[in-house]
């Protein structure tokens, strides 16, 4: 059976991510793994960091901040470990609560969940986001009946994974629109790579896709889609996904994790003040370079990192109106958890000038 085959309702999906968070925490209350993979510290002439060496998971075609910051030459001596591709945000952020790596990125509603469960994390620099450059749509085909909220009753609609960005989104326009709680159960999501989606949409096997960013620009070009509404249009410029450390790292750790954000908040910078084109071509060059048999073609695309803050910067309202949909939605508890508890900006260098 495909992924098409198995549908997820909006009601499976807590069930889903509960789950998925259960795994995580059990993992990692057995995980023996050291901060940074059990590595040597540095020594006076490596700065005296405590770990040289950070895992992560990647994304195939994508180049993340972190892998331009060491690109740009900003987290050296500190070097990146490449452990494999994630899936999705909240997958990506599990394997940093289960040890197998360093730092993850997720939306910012998952970062709150894996936190509210109990997981022992926290945000220290924004890592994607939306603005009038970078942003996701929920697209349907030109001839598609589809044409407001109530239309996508009983319909399909493919995203990359559940209890995320595009999941709170859809549901955020859906409840502008009136819809109650009942009704928006009866729209299904199905979990496809973003790569599939248009695929999936053109040829009928789902009725919206949501496609962002360099997908959404070559989508585009080929024709035959059009938009129904975009995470833009609902909430404007806001930073949507963030990096996480443990806290047992940033504890043990410190000057390595003020030398890994600091090395994001520049190179973030550096991607929004340098002109597009040089950008892209070091965007490309990394893609050649790290040979991951990966089509580098797709970064021709770029546009921005979409994050709203300078250097990474994070605001607790771009936790806060997440925390209020959860809470909301009966995920969280009222008063369960304060957005200012789940992240934090003093190990990024432009939290001095932003006071100032």
């Amino acid at each position: 059976m495909s992924d098409i085959d198995r549908p997820a309702p909006f009601t499976a999906t807590r069930r889903a991510f509960a789950a998925a968070l259960c795994a995580a925490l059990a993992l990692a209350a057995c995980s023996r793994v050291e901060p940074g993979g059990g590595h040597g510290k540095g020594d006076g002439g490596a700065g005296d960091y405590e770990v040289l060496e950070l895992r992560y998971q990647g994304f195939s075609g994508m180049v993340s901040v972190p892998e331009l910051a060491e690109d740009l030459g900003y987290l050296a001596p500190i070097k990146l470990s490449y452990v494999g591709n994630t899936i999705s945000g909240p997958q990506d952020i599990q394997t940093v609560v289960t040890g197998d790596t360093d730092f993850g990125q997720a939306f910012n509603g998952a970062v709150i969940k894996l936190i509210a469960a109990g997981a022992p994390l926290r945000a220290v620099v924004g890592g994607y986001g939306v603005d009038a450059k970078r942003w996701s749509g929920f697209y349907v085909t030109e001839d598609s009946a589809i044409r407001g909220p109530r239309d996508l009753l009983g319909k399909k609609v493919a995203m990359n994974t559940l209890g995320a960005h595009h999941e709170l989104m859809l549901k955020e326009y859906l409840s502008r629109h009136g819809l109650t709680s009942a009704e928006i159960a009866q729209v299904t999501l199905v979990v496809l790579p973003p790569v599939s989606a248009e695929q999936a949409l053109r040829q009928g096997q789902v009725d919206v896709a949501v496609l962002g960013d360099i997908l959404r620009d070559k989508a585009l070009e080929r024709g035959g889609v059009r938009a129904l509404f975009s995470d833009h249009e609902l909430f404007g410029e806001f930073t949507a996904g963030s990096y996480v450390l443990t806290r047992r790292f940033l504890k043990e750790s410190p000057n390595s994790a003020r030398k890994f954000v600091e090395a994001a908040a520049r190179a973030i910078e550096w991607a929004r003040s340098a002109p597009r084109e040089e950008v892209v071509a070091r965007l490309q060059g990394i893609v050649e370079r790290r040979g991951r048999n990966e089509d580098a073609s797709l970064v021709k695309y770029w546009t921005s990192t979409g994050v709203a803050g300078k250097g990474g910067l994070l605001a607790a309202r771009e936790y806060q109106v997440w925390i209020d949909w959860l809470v909301k939605d009966g995920e969280l508890r009222a008063g369960q958890i304060k957005a200012e508890d789940l992240y934090t900006n003093e190990l990024n260098p432009f939290a001095a000038a932003q006071v100032e």
